[in-house]
């Protein structure tokens, strides 16, 4: 059998050798099956109908230089398929070490199941060698096209990075210098000192917080799991203490608590923590001030089960998406609090990794209807290795 009709005969085998050998690797290990295939499959397809495809000098010399099939149509959905993968790969955690070593695997597994299949093949048999030359150059072109959206996927995070950065570290900064020079003009009974001091603690907490984002944000963009410290954790206490914290700090807005069942978790409460604040301070920003903002945790003896809903104006369906990617914000273009001091756009990315780690999932529903809800649910235990799907 020709190695592009086994490729196309044998894709699924091929794909549970793919799978094995991604969740080996440590951004792998708590992803689920159709995380980890993303793009997989029709790459492999792709590449096996290019090389069914006939090639030009032209075009065998320009894939041997790296740079596709010179024009050729075939070569398109293959190019396609591996720039999503090599996005999606970088958007999960992977290096690039780790997207190559992919490839290598793949091309190992394929010619080894390909071989044990029963065909022999001959070195010396010119039409042998042509077949896995143009194995080679459908892996190496996709590959090529992997990496280039990765490295452009990383070049154009870095500089969003830093201009964000940059343009929210100076906006608290300068009230806290403003706010230090009021105070050290004037005496502590002066009326604008204790606004001062409220300017200055406001700011402070701002930098802080994001300070931490970027320090969670670097240690999983490295490839890594969020840390996590586990403990018994009683969810329902924990989402109280939160939910009054707000209470206070949000006086006008009103804002409801549901928890029922059984709520005692296996989790990291300070991580955990982050994740509820998160999703209730996102809500109190995007949501209607003239409705309710409401927190319910509840359990299904297995799982607890959490969610924050707003109403107000929907997510567009087009961010649903890309939500909880990094660097990604939402604001609506007539809303009189589109930027939030500290924010960097890392704070759904955060909630996703935290999540992740404890082995959970999260989604988000919005529409004009029903308002947005983002829903969480996470193992009442730890999970066992390998018994994720």
């Amino acid at each position: 059998m020709r190695l592009a009709d086994f490729i196309l005969g044998n894709v699924e085998p091929i794909l549970a050798e793919w799978d094995a050998f991604a969740r080996s690797l440590a951004p792998g290990e708590t992803m689920t099956k159709l995380a980890l295939r993303d793009d997989a499959e029709p790459m492999l397809r792709a590449a096996a109908e290019d090389m069914q495809a006939g090639q030009s000098s032209a075009q065998h010399e320009s894939k041997s230089k790296g740079y596709g099939g010179a024009g050729g149509e075939e070569s398109d959905p293959l190019n396609q398929a591996s720039s999503l993968h090599g996005a999606a790969r970088m958007g999960s955690g992977f290096d690039i070490v780790e997207v190559v070593s992919e490839y290598r695997a793949l091309r190992a597994s394929v010619l080894r199941l390909w071989r044990e299949s029963g065909p022999q093949i001959d070195i010396n048999d010119i039409d042998d060698i042509d077949v896995i030359a143009r194995f080679n150059e459908a892996i190496d072109q996709s590959l090529a096209e992997a990496i280039g959206s990765y490295t452009s996927r990383v070049d154009q995070s870095r500089r969003m990075f830093l201009a964000i950065l940059g343009h929210d570290l100076r906006s608290p900064l300068n009230s806290i210098s403003m706010a230090a020079q009021l105070i050290s003009r004037t005496s502590d009974k002066h009326p604008d000192s204790s606004r001062a001091l409220s300017v200055i603690e406001t700011n402070t907490e701002a930098i802080t917080r994001l300070i931490r984002d970027l320090v969670d944000f670097a240690s999983t963009g490295l490839g890594n799991t969020m840390p996590l410290t586990r403990g018994p954790v009683d969810i329902k206490i924990l989402c109280r203490q939160i939910f009054e914290e707000f209470c206070v700090a949000h006086s006008q807005r009103t804002l409801y608590f549901h928890p029922a069942g059984d709520l005692t978790c296996d989790c990291d409460a300070a991580r955990l923590r982050q994740v509820i604040s998160n999703l209730i301070g996102n809500a109190i920003q995007h949501g209607s001030t003239e409705e309710p903002v409401e927190l319910s945790v509840t359990s299904d003896g297995t799982t607890v089960v959490l969610s924050v809903h707003n109403e107000g104006p929907p997510i567009p369906a087009e961010m649903l998406s890309t939500i909880f990617d990094p660097l990604m914000r939402h604001t609506e273009p007539d809303s009189s609090a589109q930027r939030v001091p500290g924010s960097v756009g890392l704070g759904l990315y955060i909630v996703r990794a935290i999540v992740i780690a404890h082995g959970g999932t999260v989604e988000v529903a919005s529409t004009a209807a029903e308002g947005t809800t983002f829903t969480i649910r996470l193992p009442r235990s730890r999970p066992v290795e390998g018994n994720r799907q």
